[in-house]
């Protein structure tokens, strides 16, 4: 019997997201609007997945300071299992700062490698149902294991700050069972211009392939099957971005799991992204079943996901 649905791992963030009028520009001051401090990184997979009632374990470092402790105690206070994650002296827990404006985010990040990697962390197949990872140019032999062990893998990947997108990254995905990059991340790594080409490019590395596209909506393609998959976006005032492929990939792995259609997995992936773009922070943006259940009050038009989200805001 799994003891968790999710077990997830990669870097753990501290996010001080700050909403401008305008981007800044050298010489001058410009005011935040407003602010928000919140986990993230790999932590806004876990809160969204928690959020939704899924039982969920992190493997994460965190530096003995203020901010990990700070992290450590948001996380658990979200019920998330940390008992795959280590606190390390003398190791600082990064730092993220979030400039929103323009309906989009620029990042800035204080931080160092971690010294214990996710296969330090995971020394054996954790018991859960699925497991979710970013990968990246450092080695996730923990996957192999996952997957051997029965779990189903789900690999997302982030930004690459050296902008070179080494394709070997991709080979990680022999051990994946489902691909979930942003639109931009998807046509880096495969050299392609379209997100289209870039997910028929990925389906030949992995059985199923979601793209997330922002206010263009997502793609997916089931490789095995043929099915492919065009959901478009749902319209939301956008206050912040930061975390939202996180939150696409947390809803898509949960709908997953309650065994929904293809399509049914994107839209309701797409839907707690879209909620989670309207409000500051990551982790923190990520919906609950009450938010859900409000915006579909809202939209009595849109019935699509309206049985899923009867069935869970009572819970």
């Amino acid at each position: 019997m799994h003891q968790l649905d999710v077990v997830v791992s990669g870097l753990v963030f501290q996010d001080l997201v700050l909403g401008l009028p305008t981007a800044p520009r050298p010489g001058t001051e410009v005011w935040a609007t407003e602010s928000h401090e919140s986990p993230g990184g790999i932590a806004n997979f876990a809160v969204a997945l928690a959020r939704l009632g899924l039982r969920t374990g992190m493997a994460a470092a965190f530096g003995a300071d203020d901010l990990g402790d700070r992290v450590w105690a948001g996380l658990s206070a979200e019920g998330i299992d940390l008992g795959l994650s280590r606190k390390l002296p003398d190791w600082p827990t990064p730092l993220t700062v979030a400039l929103a404006y323009d309906n989009d985010r620029a990042l800035v990040t204080r931080g160092t490698t971690p010294p214990l990697s996710a296969d330090d962390l995971i020394a054996s197949a954790p018991a859960a149902r699925a497991v979710a990872a970013h990968i990246g140019p450092w080695p996730n032999e923990w996957l192999a294991k996952a997957k051997a062990a029965g779990s189903t893998v789900f690999a997302d990947v982030g930004w690459d700050p050296s902008e070179q997108w080494d394709p070997a990254v991709l080979d990680q995905l022999e051990h994946c069972d489902v691909f979930l990059p942003n639109a931009d991340e998807a046509m880096h790594y495969t050299r392609t211009d379209s997100p289209e080409q870039a997910i028929r490019r990925l389906a030949e590395k992995v059985p199923l392939v979601v793209v997330s596209n922002g206010a263009a909506g997502a793609i997916a393609l089931d490789a095995a099957g043929g099915q492919y998959v065009d959901v478009p976006a749902y319209p939301v005032p956008a206050a912040d971005t930061t975390g939202a492929g996180d939150v696409f990939a947390a809803g898509f792995i949960a709908g997953t799991l309650w065994e929904l259609p293809l399509e049914q997995r994107v839209r309701f992936a797409a839907l707690t992204a879209a909620i989670s773009v309207t409000r500051l922070g990551g982790a923190d943006a990520a919906p609950r079943w009450a938010d859900l259940a409000a915006w579909q009050e809202a939209n009595p038009d849109q019935h699509q996901l309206e049985a899923l989200i009867s069935a869970h805001s009572g819970r």
